[in-house]
Parts: structure tokens; C-alpha cells; sequence
């Protein structure tokens, strides 16, 4: 049966070990090779096209090259690869990055082995794979669900999602908009609402999805 290659990315030698061992044991899924940083990433996928992976699983905190370096070079210059972020951090700042940097998954290092392979799957099958474990990527797939492609937005709307992408303050954007945080925190939670997404990851995933924002 034909499976799926996978390199893995950590500086950690232990961890990335381990990481390459349970993922030999899914069935559809192969370690093509490890590597400790972006930089050794870089150097493989340009020796062979032989190295280039169906999917890479990649941290976030690396020497000489981090990870959100790391899946930016992978998403610009090899698209058809899926990039999922392992990591121990779960802050809604490092997600955001790794998101706007173009990877489409992230689950932490304490994940169960059966939810990472079912992730993998999902990767392969649908382009992308949100868990529960991090609630800030949620974007809601309950059946019933609004259908957000045919949302009408008005200006300051599209503006405030545009902005939102950004690292700036919700009251950084105010200031930008010439508009009150109070008018703001309205914006805000109305697009919640209408987005039904729980927060301002939830947002972001929205609007780059739908292209209203280009990383």
C-alpha cells in the first residue's frame, strides 16, 4: 500500500525520534527523514525532488531557522506540501503566526498518538485539520452551520478583519480607524456572531480562507 511520506522538523533529536516512530506506525503514513531546523529543510527539498514530502510536520521554536521561517519558505516555494505545527505552545500570538505563515494544522506535543494520526488523515483528505485540543482554531463545523461564503460585510467590517490579521491591538486598531474602542469591541463581536468563531484566531482563519486577508 503506498503511503504518504512525512519529514519531521525539531531541534529536539529525543523528540523528533519519538515523533518519527509513532508516525511510522500509522499505516498510510512513512518518515522520509528528519531535520533539526528550517535551514536543513531548505537544503534537502532543493538536493531531490525525491525529498519532497506530502506533508511536514515542523515546531515552532528552532535555531537558524524557526518554524513560521520555516512554513513560510515551504508554502512559497513548494504549495503542494501540507505543513502541520507541533508545538508545546498553545498562545493565540504563536498560532496566529504559524497560521498567517501558511501552515493549515497545529496540535501540541502532548497529543494523543490516535488524534495526530487521524490528523495527518484529515490533512491529507480535506487540505486542512483544526482540533479540539486548541480551542483558538476552531472554527465551527457542527451540521446547521452558517454558511459564511455568502456573508455580505460592509467596509469597516472587511477593514477591521484586514487589521485583525495584523499584530495590532484591538485599540491600535481603533486608532487606525479613527474609531472608538467601544465601536470597535462592536465590530468585533457582531463578526463573532456572524462568523460564529469564538475568537480572534477564529477571525483570522475566516478571513484568510476566504481571502480577505493574503498572508
Amino acid at each position: 500500500m503506498m503511503k504518504y511520506s512525512v519529514v519531521v522538523v525539531d531541534d529536539h533529536t529525543l523528540l523528533s525520534q519519538a515523533i518519527e516512530g509513532m508516525v511510522n506506525t500509522f499505516d498510510k503514513f512513512k518518515v522520509l527523514y528528519t531535520c533539526k531546523n528550517g535551514k536543513e529543510v531548505e537544503e534537502k527539498f532543493s538536493a531531490s525532488p525525491k525529498n519532497i514530502p506530502d506533508l511536514v510536520l515542523v515546531d515552532v521554536n528552532m535555531p537558524v531557522m524557526n518554524g513560521i521561517e520555516t512554513t513560510e519558505w515551504i508554502v512559497e516555494n513548494y504549495p503542494q506540501v501540507h505543513v502541520m505545527a507541533l508545538s508545546v505552545e498553545d498562545a493565540d500570538g504563536t498560532i496566529l503566526k504559524m497560521l498567517k505563515a501558511g501552515a493549515v494544522g497545529y496540535l501540541l506535543k502532548d497529543t494523543k498518538k490516535e488524534i495526530l494520526e487521524k490528523a495527518l488523515l484529515e490533512m491529507m483528505d480535506n487540505g486542512f485539520y483544526h482540533t479540539k485540543n486548541v480551542t483558538t482554531l476552531l472554527l465551527d463545523s457542527v451540521s446547521g452551520k452558517k454558511e459564511r461564503n455568502n456573508l455580505a460585510f460592509k467596509e469597516n467590517e472587511i477593514t477591521f478583519m484586514k487589521l485583525a490579521c495584523s499584530e495590532l491591538t484591538y485599540k491600535e486598531i481603533a486608532d487606525k480607524m479613527f474609531l472608538s474602542p467601544k465601536t470597535i469591541d462592536g465590530y468585533r463581536d457582531s463578526l463573532f456572531t456572524k462568523l460564529n468563531v469564538r475568537n480572534r484566531v477564529g477571525l483570522v482563519m475566516y478571513a484568510i480562507k476566504n481571502k480577505i486577508y493574503t498572508p
